[in-house]
């Protein structure tokens, strides 16, 4: 880069998408700022889409052959924020109790946000095929999912309608979240998960639901019955399972090639 070079030319149609992404990202802690749980869920229906964005930007980056220096600076900030900020403030903001449990909560969103950031970190300057780690989007929709089914189990809970907004969530979700987070945060830098070319056609695979979740999201809030909450929380909670299996299986993985080279 040029000092006489404007920042204007140096970016390529990707990266205005990788801001974008970015742009919903910010709109994502605004909404859910706002206080309450329908300004939480509009923050997760945001991200969601950033997951759509980061898939995007990739795609035209590989088809268009312009990957360049700003770009891969770009999407790490991008990520950052959108995959790891971001999903650790909406999470604390949706599952906080006001009491001493709380702590705990605070210490997941910290270990879930510093994981995703030192796993982008270590892949910028990495010169390794594939992931070590699992790819920080799939951090956020693991958090996202499991927003959204504790979300639609309370309209089902709730018998449908408004009180959902305000109806409590699970007293095992809001035990299971931290620890849930902490998880995470570990598979994010940990040397165990690591997934080949192969790999990334299967991440890319589970990528492939994250419309769903905006589509099943919608179909929740505009007809916010009891049987459609219940459906669609199980609907979430599946997504969950998928996502929390595919990373197990890539530490199983992995652990029984080093028991087998050994």
């Amino acid at each position: 880069m040029s000092k006489g070079e404007r920042l204007i030319d140096l970016l390529k149609l990707k990266d205005y998408i990788t801001i974008t992404g970015t742009s919903l990202g910010l709109l994502a802690l605004i909404f859910a700022s706002t206080g309450g749980r329908a300004g939480i869920s509009w923050g997760f229906f945001f991200i969601a889409f950033t997951v759509a964005t980061d898939l995007l930007d990739g795609y035209i980056a590989r088809k268009t052959n312009t990957v360049n220096e700003i770009g891969i600076q770009l999407d790490s900030l991008n990520d950052s924020l959108t995959f790891g900020i971001a999903p650790a403030v909406l999470t604390f903001l949706a599952f906080r109790t006001g009491e001493f449990y709380d702590i705990f909560l605070i210490i997941g969103s910290i270990i879930f946000t510093l994981g995703g950031i030192l796993r982008l970190a270590r892949f910028n300057i990495s010169k390794s095929e594939g992931y070590t780690g699992i790819p920080t989007p799939m951090s956020g929709l693991i958090l996202l999912n499991f927003f959204y089914g504790n979300y639609f189990y309370a309209v089902f809970e709730s018998g449908g309608g408004a009180a959902a907004i305000t109806y409590p969530f699970p007293s095992l979700s809001i035990y299971i979240i931290p620890f849930l987070m902490i998880f995470i945060g570990w598979t994010n830098i940990t040397t165990y998960i690591k997934f080949g070319k192969k790999g990334k056609k299967v991440y890319i695979l589970f990528l492939v639901f994250a419309p769903l979740c905006p589509i099943f999201g919608i179909i929740g809030i505009l007809n916010p019955t009891a049987l459609v909450g219940l459906v669609v929380s199980i609907v979430f909670f599946v997504f969950v399972s998928l996502l929390l299996s595919y990373i197990i299986y890539g530490l199983f993985r992995t652990l029984i090639k080093k028991v087998w080279n050994d």
